[in-house]
Parts: C-alpha cells; structure tokens; sequence
C-alpha cells in the first residue's frame, strides 16, 4: 500500500495566539504565511495540523513531486 502524505499550507497569521500554536507552526516547518510543506501523514503530523487548523490548509496527497517531502 502506498505511503500516505499530507500537504500543509500556513494560511493566517499566529500573532495573537498562544506560543504552543506559534511552536507547532515552527515544528511543522513553516516560517512565514504562505509557506507550504509536504510531510508523511504520520499520527502526529496529522496531530499538530489538527491543533492549528485555524491557522493552517491541509490535505492529504498521494504521492509529492519528487524531491518535495520535509521542505
């Protein structure tokens, strides 16, 4: 079966919000709005872009563009 990854895109600003959702952002390799990363849909990936799904976009994906993953 094939991997599982899931796309996240840092869509709304964190200022204002508590610095656990500032750090999630951070751990999930976003640095500034816009960005956008691609990760495997691992437990607690899907955990951290559950916690700040107001500040985020996700979905998952198949497959990235190769040479996409952990960017």
């Amino acid at each position: 079966m094939a991997e599982k990854y899931v796309r996240v895109r840092y869509v709304k600003s964190a200022i204002g919000y508590s610095r656990r959702q500032k750090e999630t952002i951070k751990a999930l390799g976003l640095k500034r709005l816009g960005d956008e990363v691609i990760h495997r849909a691992t437990p607690s990936i899907l955990g951290m872009c559950r916690k700040v799904a107001h500040l985020v976009e996700y979905e998952e994906i198949d497959a990235p563009k190769s040479g996409q993953e952990g960017e």
